[in-house]
């Protein structure tokens, strides 16, 4: 099993809880798909793109549960990211994970990651 993660705001992924599909972020609508990282690539996406930003989760999925939704498309660096082509539904989710920042404001990841 592979597991991928999303990073959003609390609140994006409580309002997914409400209506059951987390339907992307203002990037991932315009980009088309949701992006999301695996556990090598999750710590850079959150430096680079949620840079500042409070009150984050990280939401983790089972890769396979995506089918040919998943892709995995290169990206930064040429690196392989998966992207997922519809909606994340919240019960697919198997780990919702607050994303505190420690006394210098750097992200705080769960053990493992």
């Amino acid at each position: 099993m592979t597991t991928v993660y999303k990073i959003c705001s609390r609140s994006e992924w409580s309002a997914a809880e409400r209506t059951g599909f987390f339907d992307g972020s203002d990037v991932d609508r315009r980009d088309g798909f949701i992006h999301l990282s695996d556990a090598g690539q999750v710590r850079e996406t959150a430096r680079k793109h949620f840079s500042g930003q409070d009150d984050l989760v990280l939401v983790a999925f089972d890769a396979d549960a995506f089918g040919d939704a998943l892709r995995w498309e290169a990206s930064r660096g040429g690196a392989l990211f998966p992207h997922v082509y519809g909606r994340l539904p919240a019960g697919e989710a198997e780990a919702v994970m607050p994303l505190p920042r420690d006394a210098a404001g750097e992200l705080v990841f769960p053990g493992g990651l």
